[in-house]
């Protein structure tokens, strides 16, 4: 389905009868170690974006092959923040997307949004981290897996370096963390684009939901997906193409270095 889509969320049916696209693949190679690494099953954090939808599609196909058939059971929690009008609406369609993948079980979250004095992405990301954390405690869930992608990597490495940060925040995400209490949290599709994302949605049918605070410029993320890294990677004006594959490759070296930095100490 295209994307910039106001409409929420939607999947009317389950599986599709084509071949898997090339980022399929790659996605379920990337998620199924993640998936054997952790008992007791996961969850998928779904928004109702391509890149949550990917993952849940991905997850889907993989339990459906011999080799998933073995791993433990995949969910999803879709958080509903309610920082804008529908957003209800939005979550209950997530989760019927979640439910004719097959997934089980699909947990439903309302929060309260508390700005601490951070700004609004950091304490809407505190509040849906906490609530991923309890509903992996109900769910008996060992991991809890989210979709950031490669285009978020980049986002966070220009972020850092604008800060003027030192080796670990350029290392950006990392692949690997740990939510509130301990529970596992793992990315699995840092290798892929937002577009191999939304390839992956198109695929099998999914139409995903374009969050209007991703085009907001009062968010600092929102100007960097929008402007600043197209006007970086602008063939005339800016840098040109590979500005973000060049800022994943960062993230990488950083990475490294951090962790060499830390085994040393």
């Amino acid at each position: 389905m295209p994307s910039g889509s106001a409409a929420p969320p939607a999947l009317e049916s389950w599986p599709p009868r084509g071949r898997w696209p090339e980022p399929l693949h790659r996605a379920v190679a990337a998620l199924r170690p993640v998936l054997a690494a952790h008992d007791g099953g996961a969850l998928i954090g779904l928004s109702g974006g391509a890149d949550s939808c990917a993952l849940a599609v991905a997850a889907a196909a993989l339990r459906g092959t011999r080799a998933g058939a073995t791993l433990g059971p995949v969910g999803a929690v879709v958080v509903d923040h309610g920082l804008q009008a529908g957003s209800a609406g939005v979550a209950e369609a997530a989760a019927g997307v979640a439910r004719t993948l097959g997934l089980d079980p699909v947990l439903v979250r309302r929060v309260t949004v508390r700005e601490a004095g951070d700004g609004p992405e950091a304490a809407a990301r505190r509040a849906r981290r906490g609530a991923f954390a309890d509903a992996a405690r109900e769910a008996g869930a060992g991991v809890v897996l989210t979709a950031h992608t490669a285009d978020d990597q980049a986002e966070q490495v220009l972020l850092g370096l604008a800060r003027g940060s030192g080796t670990r925040s350029l290392a950006g995400i990392p692949a690997a963390g740990a939510l509130p209490g301990g529970t596992a949290l793992a990315r699995p599709l840092l290798g892929l684009t937002r577009a191999d994302a939304e390839a992956i949605c198109r695929w099998a049918g999914v139409r995903w939901w374009e969050d209007p605070h991703n085009a907001d410029p009062a968010l600092l993320r929102s100007r960097v997906r929008t402007r600043v890294l197209p006007a970086l990677e602008d063939p005339a004006d800016g840098l040109g193409p590979g500005v973000r594959e060049g800022l994943v490759r960062t993230a990488a070296i950083a990475a490294e270095d951090a962790a060499a930095l830390e085994q040393w100490a």
